[in-house]
């Protein structure tokens, strides 16, 4: 019997031609037209998607005209150490893996690398949960610019591969849809 990881190698193998990135690539392309037709940029802080929206985003040509950088914030030692986030500093009753975390982490982003937009991505890929108590599949999106808006996806699986990409491509969707 093959695992999760197994089955996906299996699957890649079959069809090389449909590699995962290519159905995030063309979200991406489209939203960087829009930016780029606004002159407006963004700024990415992301963790359970672990670094595969701003792959996406930098896989566009000329990405450096409207993309302003990223935080993979997948630890408090991140969000301590690259973004310079306290007790402090951070909002009394907010936690990670939440719609008004995510928001917050989208102003951090945005303001410390100067974005006119700042997205944020923050939940749970799996096998397990995370430690505050969300299922595996759970993620939250925060946009913050000219406009704000937060969503949450639950996907009901624990196939951490699989949740990473259904995290990715949700933050760019929604990202697209904010900014139209």
């Amino acid at each position: 019997m093959l695992d999760g990881a197994a089955k996906r190698q299996q699957k890649m193998a079959k069809a090389p031609e449909t590699h995962p990135m290519q159905t995030l690539i063309p979200i991406a392309e489209r939203i960087a037209a829009r930016l780029v037709e606004r002159g407006e940029s963004v700024a990415v802080s992301e963790s359970s998607s672990g670094g595969l929206v701003s792959a996406a985003l930098l896989a566009v040509p000329k990405a450096s005209v409207w993309y302003q950088g990223s935080s993979i914030t997948y630890t408090p030692n991140v969000a301590r150490g690259l973004l310079g986030i306290t007790r402090e500093t951070m909002p009394k009753g907010i936690r990670s893996s939440t719609e008004p975390y995510a928001l917050f982490m989208a102003g951090v982003i945005r303001e410390k690398l100067r974005g006119t937009w700042g997205l944020c991505e923050t939940g749970a890929a799996g096998p397990e949960g995370n430690p505050y108590g969300d299922a595996a599949g759970h993620t939250c999106v925060g946009i913050v610019g000219p406009v704000e808006a937060s969503f949450t996806l639950e996907t009901g699986d624990g196939d951490r591969a699989g949740n990473m990409m259904a995290f990715a491509k949700f933050a760019l969707e929604r990202f697209e849809e904010t900014i139209r």
